[in-house]
């Protein structure tokens, strides 16, 4: 039977000492037994000092670089033994018993591989985060939403996902994953660096048959955004090209006909850019796609690796029932 302090809660940082000032406290504080560490991606400021002198009882792990959300896991992983993992975001305020909930739905099902707590927004808490809301599926071609998250269309928070369910993805700001799925699965890709690797890693996971699923019953607050803006272009730009990796890394059939839709949407999306005035969000998917063209070549001989699984997606096109037939709620 497991329990707490079969648990490593893993906080990757990264210049972040302002976020681990404001947030370790509350993890500290309802995490019971369970095992913290920081996990630091190389970084130039004091942050890795302050927690050596301010909270002696977390374990540190230095990174010999900084590669991104997906590398600095993968390296800082390497030395975390415990049964369970949570991958926690710096900026995430966590809440009393947020543990138990999933402690006993890995306890109940030994299929269940990946979970998700209810994520809010730490500056508006009566209403959804972006970056996950209440668990996350995917379209035909690829297009990932969430319950409580179509888009930029976010819900508020009327208790209608305090459910317990199965669910396609799971946010990496709050991502719990068995230590020794983590490790079959060889870990996140790394040629992300940073967006969409865990929906990668999910859906990798759904293919060899894990289960992912969604606590209602545990809650985090997430800031989002904290290490990059959403009105950054280079967010778009990771998203978008991330976006399509997964596609072809993972999807079971018709991968042609797939990416050649989805990048025709992608098309759409950059013209729409361009008439809002947006030249350099246009420019980023332009970016995105020269950079997916780049490591074609690379992600078919992956996808030739990789186990398939049909039935992935709950709708067709996510993008046709939001932009055409309105639908904006889960």
């Amino acid at each position: 039977m497991l329990q707490t302090k079969d648990i490593a809660v893993v906080i990757l940082n990264w210049n972040g000492k302002a976020l681990l000032e404001q947030f370790l406290p509350s993890v500290l504080k309802y995490s019971n037994d369970a095992i913290i560490y920081v996990a630091d991606n190389a970084s130039t400021d004091d942050s890795v000092a302050y927690v050596s002198e301010e909270f002696p009882q977390i374990k540190i792990i230095k990174n010999a670089e900084n590669g991104g959300y997906a590398k600095g896991y993968n390296d800082a992983l390497k030395h975390v033994e415990a049964p369970l993992l949570c991958l926690l975001n710096s900026d995430i305020e966590v809440t009393e018993n947020w543990l138990q909930p999933i402690l006993t739905e890995f306890n109940a099902d030994a299929q269940t591989a990946i979970i998700q707590p209810k994520i809010l927004d730490y500056k508006n808490k009566s209403f959804f985060e972006y970056a996950g809301a209440a668990g996350g599926f995917i379209d035909k071609y690829g297009y990932p939403y969430c319950r409580g998250r179509i888009f930029d269309t976010i819900e508020e928070d009327k208790e209608q996902y305090n459910d317990s369910t199965t669910i396609f993805w799971a946010s990496g700001a709050c991502f719990f994953i068995r230590n020794s799925t983590f490790k079959s699965l060889q870990g996140f890709d790394e040629h992300y660096f940073a967006h969409m690797e865990e929906i990668d890693l999910c859906w990798r996971a759904f293919n060899t048959n894990f289960k992912a699923q969604y606590i209602g019953s545990s809650t985090v607050y997430h800031v989002g955004g904290a290490t990059l803006s959403d009105t950054n272009p280079k967010k778009t730009y990771l998203n978008f090209r991330n976006s399509l990796f997964t596609l072809v890394k993972n999807t079971d059939s018709n991968v042609w006909l797939r990416i050649v839709t989805r990048m025709l949407l992608d098309g759409v999306a950059a013209l729409r850019f361009l008439v809002q005035l947006k030249p350099y969000y246009f420019l980023a998917i332009l970016k995105a796609h020269f950079s997916f063209y780049m490591k074609l070549g690379q992600l078919l001989k992956q996808r030739k690796s990789l186990p398939k699984r049909p039935n992935y997606y709950e709708t067709d096109s996510i993008v046709w029932s939001y932009f055409i037939k309105k639908r904006k709620r889960f």
